[in-house]
């Protein structure tokens, strides 16, 4: 396994997950690019998987709001289908296979934000949640937006299988507002990370 640069950001770095498939128009993708822009007037860095999507969509907020955008981006997922990182990515880290962006994604930031997706949208919010609750990364703000996010917490947050503790790691919201609004009020715990 190759070890990818790290970012020299001095910005606390937001990972922001979600789907691949929404397009510009579609509601999902507007409240990306929203997302995106109040990070970066948060003072966070913007880091997503890179390519297109809700990965687009935060990248074209924070940027034209003038953010750090990281793109990580993966050779096993440009073999499988063509795709670049998109054009609002300002840095690009590759790593080799999507298990090493996975773990990138998830190890390098300060905060992880999931937008709507699907199962590897679920995928990436699982591994940061079990992660931080196994103690392999320091705890950090973990916000899931939308409906679908708050029932599959709630499903798998049986407290027969997952202490009350580990349940708070994950915040959830209804939207990008609320999102927002949270992150806000973690200052200067966001300032300082």
């Amino acid at each position: 396994m190759q070890n990818p640069s790290v970012s020299n950001t001095t910005a606390p770095v937001v990972s922001v997950f979600g789907s691949s498939s929404p397009a510009p128009g579609d509601p999902d993708y507007t409240a990306g690019v929203q997302l995106g822009r109040a990070l970066a007037e948060l003072g966070l860095a913007v880091q997503s998987g890179g390519y297109m999507g809700l990965m687009e969509a935060v990248s074209q907020g924070a940027s034209e709001a003038g953010g750090h955008v990281i793109g990580v981006t993966s050779r096993a997922i440009e073999d499988f289908r063509p795709a670049r990182a998109n054009a609002f990515v300002a840095e690009e880290i590759k790593t080799d296979t999507l298990a090493e962006r996975l773990i990138y994604l998830t190890k390098h930031c300060q905060i992880a934000v999931v937008l709507p997706g699907g199962v590897g949208t679920m995928t990436e919010l699982s591994l940061v949640w079990n992660q931080v609750m196994v103690g392999e990364l320091e705890r950090k703000p973990i916000i899931a937006i939308g409906d679908p996010w708050r029932a599959i917490v709630e499903a798998i947050s049986d407290p027969r299988y997952t202490r009350p503790e580990f349940r708070d790691m994950v915040t959830w919201v209804a939207d990008v507002a609320s999102a927002v609004a949270h992150l806000a009020t973690l200052s200067p715990a966001v300032a300082d990370a």
